[in-house]
């Protein structure tokens, strides 16, 4: 959308719209993503599994997609919001489906690891949508006016195709075959993914561990998803999940995902310049990811949020102050120095908030609840977006570059309660949160004790279960 936003043929399309309509056709898509993770996904993710409903979401999204490419006449402001509208409901069903799916296969000392793969997947795919834009821009007949936007869009019918078929062949977690009462299909899913025998005390340890976790929960109060709000070790998860992703929204990201080609051509720069400098940042964020992906699970998710969060502010700063000193691009390097702070920007969100929000979220709920409390979670996120993509544009046209600087108070914030509210949790298995945040089953054989009172980082609980080895399920 980024590039398509710049694109004549939308404008032309669309009746040129303003800043208004514009904002509101990106804040439109996270009305679609609330709705869909607050009533949709998760009953999707826990009736037909983390992988069909995955599946289901992205045939969802080309449905949406195919308004949005069709989009002309009088009608095309409409068309453009409903489609925008379920995309939203489909990208949410896939948003959350995904993470989970990684963190209930992930042994525990790599979790981290995997889950911030999903995130590479998903700066990869920004990257090429960059890159098809670039290319399109490049169509400047008449026929490209109309079909390069429209292209752009359809573009991502091969990738949604590769995926549906593609997930039929991949496992269900075994934690939702436990929840289902399939435990030798679940036997079975866990010795493919530890790459053991199914008899063997690896699969055996970790399967009862997951076993046992799965039944506490399921005969507490825990099991109505309205425990997440009455339980309150559970509502301390949910909020502290919730609040990250409506912060790793109202940091910046929104407005930088979409309007990054227009903040570009406010410093004057050339309109494919823009959006080659776009497809470079984008590029650049896969490697800033995968920095992430190496070291989230040695130096843990609070570091890496904090210090993204620093980052990002500092980058806002700069790029707020700049513009004010010397307004109406009337000094080159300024205008090139906010350029090289934007990739700062780009590197402070992709090691923090971009990969670590979801991984934090994914990891922290009982089997039970964890597929609506990482959805109640995302559902915060997109308040944050809705907030995010409306204020930017209109921000940006009434007091210019001084909107960069509500968005650094944001990530200072930010910081400081991450600092002072949320533990860490690398290296714990997920059968091991509950001795964070203070859950306690009197019948459990998982002893578990309650989160530090300052919420600092003490040393790791022992989990003591019966029999359990020393191995990547511990």
């Amino acid at each position: 959308m980024a590039t398509i936003y710049v694109h004549p043929g939308f404008k032309k399309a669309l009746h040129k719209p303003d800043a208004a309509h514009t904002g509101l056709i990106t804040a439109i898509y996270y009305l679609g993503t609330w709705t869909s993770y607050i009533f949709i996904s998760h009953p999707l993710s826990d009736r037909l599994g983390r992988r069909y409903a995955a599946a289901t979401g992205t045939f969802v999204t080309c449905i949406g997609a195919s308004l949005i490419a069709g989009a002309r006449g009088n009608g095309s402001f409409s068309m453009m919001i409903i489609g925008r509208i379920i995309c939203g409901m489909g990208v949410a069903v896939v948003s959350t489906s995904v993470p989970l799916y990684q963190s209930e296969i992930a042994p525990a000392k790599k979790r981290g690891h995997y889950v911030v793969m999903n995130h590479i997947g998903l700066v990869a795919g920004l990257a090429f949508a960059f890159w098809v834009g670039y290319w399109m821009s490049a169509w400047k007949t008449p026929q490209g006016a109309y079909y390069g936007w429209r292209l752009s869009v359809m573009v991502q019918y091969i990738p949604a195709l590769i995926f549906i078929i593609g997930v039929s062949f991949c496992p269900e977690t075994p934690r939702w075959l436990i929840e289902k009462g399939q435990i030798e299909r679940a036997q079975a899913s866990l010795a493919y993914l530890r790459d053991a025998d199914p008899l063997s005390d690896i699969v055996q340890v970790e399967l009862e561990s997951i076993r046992t976790n799965v039944e506490e929960h399921r005969n507490t109060v825990e099991e109505k998803w309205t425990a997440l709000f009455t339980h309150k070790p559970l509502f301390n998860r949910l909020w502290r999940a919730a609040l990250l992703q409506f912060m790793a929204q109202m940091c910046g990201n929104t407005a930088m995902k979409y309007y990054l080609p227009s903040i570009f051509a406010s410093l004057g720069i050339e309109h494919r310049l823009t959006l080659l400098i776009g497809g470079i940042e984008s590029t650049l964020k896969i490697g800033c990811t995968i920095i992430e992906m190496l070291i989230i699970d040695r130096v843990g998710r609070r570091t890496t949020l904090v210090v993204g969060c620093v980052v990002m502010g500092i980058a806002l700063l700069i790029n707020g102050a700049l513009p004010q000193a010397y307004p109406k691009n009337q000094n080159v390097v300024s205008d090139y120095a906010c350029i090289v702070f934007i990739f700062f920007y780009t590197f402070g969100y992709s090691i923090g908030f971009g990969p670590a929000a979801w991984v934090y979220g994914s990891e922290i709920f009982p089997t039970n609840v964890r597929a609506r409390g990482l959805n109640f979670a995302a559902s915060g996120g997109s308040i944050g977006s809705i907030v995010a993509a409306q204020t930017w544009p209109v921000g940006m046209q009434n007091i210019g570059s001084k909107t960069y600087f509500i968005f650094m108070s944001i990530n200072f914030v930010s910081a400081i309660i991450i600092i002072m509210a949320y533990p860490e949790t690398k290296r714990r298995s997920l059968e091991d949160m509950d001795a964070l945040f203070g859950d306690y089953h009197p019948q459990s054989r998982i002893q578990t004790h309650p989160l530090n009172h300052d919420g600092s980082d003490g040393p790791a609980e022992q989990i003591h279960v019966k029999g359990k080895n020393d191995n990547d399920s511990s």
